[in-house]
């Protein structure tokens, strides 16, 4: 850490504090070692020194077109430059919004439309999916040093509030409409400080950055590197269709932290491609998005049994999680992994479906109820859209005295025997079927624990219950084993087996996907 930096107390005096915003991290890292690599993607690499002048440089260009807690569209694939525009953004006042070229002309329009944006971060060769109104400003030409007084950045970005928004993550779409989350200086300052403190990241790391930049894992990647002055390794996206190339890569890259979607790991565990390669500088492994395979941890844990593990839950809308759970023995594939315990300064609680408080204590163990969390974490809500933000963000309806802002996550879950708080299911993935309250998600967690079923996804349409799955097994051994563990009325009347498990562009499993698959 910066404070085992001999001088760094006294550099740090000199420099004056850039408000409260997230600038300060970027700031500390470098004024305490300029010359470390900062990011490094496929073809470049960006020192600390570097990082800061040239967004300062951005910050500068952009000055004169950014109001504070306005959102500037980043129409570009993650790389160094992305990153140094990113900062720029920040640094004059604005709210990043990373907008995947790759993505739909449709939903590109769509994004564009709710920002109400006029112009745009990004390359001509996107014209074709950016109306022709809106301006297309080249990240090189805003990299570009020009003659002026750069301490106007510096006066700018000394006037963030930390309450305004420092970027907007639009949701996939998976699960209706997709709305884009507001999320503050403040949320992720107070967020990243915790995450980086518990799981004692350092300087020394190499964070191997796998998610989407319009993805809120990123935000963890990205703003812990900057927070302890650790390096940021770009993935190329390919290598993930190349799961021994990927974990030549981990080992050559010496990389040494993945903070990984459930189903990227998977990826290294289910195809044997770490018995070709063990990456030796590993020691930390956080992984989130979807319920973790018990098979797949414990085959991680195999190879890895000194390595940090830690399981963390959260939606979006609470700046990237509220619960953590470090892992640290082999689950028998029955049991669940806990999602654990709320981070520092959040509160996570259930209620009922009467909004009555599900307690903590012996005689509600294993009671199920939805999911909802207040706290600095929470965040500024769907971005022009007040009837979304309504629905989802509301007053706590345990408290009658004052504001007190929460988030319902529309997840289940439920403490453990051990008082841990467990997933349990989505709140729309839980059904109704024969007369029966049924959670698919208890499928799931049968099916993945059979024997030669490396990943699986249950869903419920037309009135019937439909297990994919991905592996070895037939699918008379399927309906055998879940024939002795399941009722009858939780039997799928579909189980198909697919030759891999569709991802969507965040790692996830794609339902979507699946679900064309019964058309």
């Amino acid at each position: 850490m910066y404070r085992e930096v001999c001088g760094f107390i006294n550099r740090r005096k000199r420099v004056k504090n850039m408000g409260k915003s997230i600038v300060n991290f970027l700031r500390d890292s470098w004024i305490g070692n300029p010359e470390k690599c900062a990011c490094a993607d496929e073809i470049s690499a960006v020192s600390y020194r570097e990082l800061w002048e040239d967004s300062h440089t951005t910050a500068y260009n952009l000055l004169k077109r950014v109001q504070s807690g306005m959102p500037v569209p980043v129409v570009m694939k993650k790389s160094c430059m992305a990153l140094k525009l990113i900062w720029g953004v920040i640094k004059a006042g604005g709210c990043y919004v990373v907008i995947d070229p790759l993505l739909p002309k449709k939903r590109i329009e769509n994004i564009l439309n709710t920002l109400e944006a006029k112009w745009i971060i990004g390359e001509q060769n996107i014209r074709t999916k950016i109306p022709a109104e809106i301006q297309i400003y080249s990240g090189e030409k805003l990299l570009r040093p020009v003659n002026g007084d750069r301490r106007e950045v510096d006066k700018r970005t000394e006037q963030i509030c930390d309450i305004d928004p420092m970027y907007i993550m639009f949701t996939s779409g998976s699960t209706g409409e997709p709305k884009g989350i507001a999320v503050s200086h403040r949320s992720v300052m107070d967020f990243i400080e915790y995450f980086t403190e518990l799981f004692q990241m350092e300087e020394q790391d190499v964070i191997g950055n796998q998610a989407p930049w319009d993805f809120d894992v990123s935000v963890k990647d990205i703003f812990s590197a900057a927070k302890v002055g650790a390096t940021l390794q770009i993935i190329p996206k390919k290598l993930f269709s190349m799961p021994v190339q990927l974990a030549d890569f981990l080992d050559d890259k010496k990389v040494t932290t993945l903070i990984w979607a459930v189903t990227a790991l998977c990826i290294l565990s289910s195809t044997g491609a770490l018995k070709h390669k063990r990456p030796e500088a590993i020691k930390r492994i956080i992984f989130s998005g979807e319920v973790m395979p018990v098979k797949q941890y414990n085959l991680w844990r195999e190879y890895y049994p000194d390595a940090m593990f830690v399981n963390v839950y959260g939606p979006t809308e609470i700046t990237c999680n509220c619960t953590y759970y470090f892992v640290d023995r082999l689950f028998d594939e029955e049991e669940v992994i806990p999602i654990g315990i709320p981070f520092p300064n959040e509160r996570v609680f259930l209620l009922d479906d009467k909004d009555c408080l599900i307690e903590n204590r012996k005689e509600e163990k294993g009671r199920v109820g939805e999911i909802c969390v207040s706290g600095t974490a929470v965040t500024l809500g769907y971005y022009n859209n007040q009837r979304a933000t309504n629905a989802g963000f509301m007053q706590n309806p345990l408290n009658e005295k004052y504001m007190e802002m929460i988030y319902r996550t529309g997840d289940l879950g439920y403490y453990n025997q051990e008082g841990l708080l467990c997933f349990a299911s989505r709140k729309d993935f839980q059904i109704k079927h024969m007369g029966h309250r049924i959670e698919l998600g208890e499928i799931e967690r049968i099916a993945g624990g059979i024997e030669e079923v490396e990943r699986c996804c249950c869903l419920y349409r037309a009135g019937e219950i439909c297990l994919f799955y991905e592996g070895a097994a037939d699918r008379k051994a399927v309906v055998s084993a879940l024939q002795k563990k399941l009722p009858v009325f939780m039997i799928p009347g579909k189980i198909l087996k697919v030759e891999a498990m569709p991802v969507n562009k965040n790692g996830k499993t794609d339902r979507g996907i699946l679900e064309g698959y019964l058309e």
